[in-house]
């Protein structure tokens, strides 16, 4: 992915429904080291086994750390039932990932924490634009093109699109 800015106005070439999904952990005991490290580096082997796969589903993601405790991983997806595949197959790396987690939260009374929340969001419904930006979020993961219009309103845009 290039980090060079793009001139002008761009907004993502994004078709149709986009799945979001938002990962993350929080270090609740920093004195637990042993519990936190596994769950750290989770993350990161499967991110790339995903990118190795391009099948898989995986269109893009953004890590995110805020603060020294908590860490977020925005990922885009092709549809909800690749997201879905991939969690739920035993050959892949997060299905051994969360056994081994559950596994430790039962003893380790907290001392790591993790969320998700997936959102499928319908065609129509969201609206990008980047200016003197390099391709990100959603502009990462399906591209970008040219905003149409001199002084459109993201509020035309919206209501342009097909599915609206």
């Amino acid at each position: 992915m290039s980090t060079a800015p793009i001139a002008g106005r761009v907004t993502t070439a994004a078709t149709g429904d986009v799945v979001v999904f938002l990962i993350g952990m929080r270090i609740n005991r920093w004195l637990a080291v042993r519990r936190w490290p596994p769950v750290v580096a989770a993350m990161p082997r499967m991110l790339k086994e995903l990118a190795r796969d391009e099948t898989s589903g995986l269109l893009g993601y953004r890590n995110h750390m805020s603060g020294p405790r908590n860490f977020t991983v925005v990922q885009y997806w092709e549809s909800r039932e690749k997201l879905l595949a991939y969690a739920t197959d035993p050959q892949r790396t997060h299905h051994p990932a969360w056994a081994a987690f559950n596994r430790s939260a039962r003893q380790a009374a907290g001392s790591v924490g993790i969320w998700h929340e997936t959102f499928l969001v319908p065609a129509g419904s969201y609206e990008s634009i980047y200016h003197a930006m390099p391709p990100t979020g959603l502009g990462a993961a399906y591209g970008v093109e040219p905003v149409a219009r001199r002084g459109e309103r993201a509020a035309q845009r919206l209501a342009a699109r097909p599915g609206k």
